[in-house]
């Protein structure tokens, strides 16, 4: 019965989602009901490294820096 309360909470106002890892896959649970998405399954193979020289370069970013303000 406890259970169906929460379920039903968590039907009016969402979830409590939490990422959830396990070995072989990730996944999102809810901290209220326990209900679990269908989540991802992670490869055994890790993804392919870029070919040095053939990845385009990222320009970069100058941030500038603002002096002091006056504040009324």
């Amino acid at each position: 019965m406890v259970e169906r309360v929460r379920r039903l909470l968590c039907g009016l106002h969402g979830h409590d989602n939490l990422l959830q890892f396990e070995p072989d896959r990730i996944f999102l649970k809810c901290v209220s009901c326990g209900h679990e998405s269908p989540g991802w399954e992670l490869a055994d193979t890790p993804p392919p490294e870029p070919v040095r020289g053939s990845a385009k370069r990222r320009p970069l970013v100058h941030a500038e820096l603002v002096g002091a303000r006056r504040v009324a």
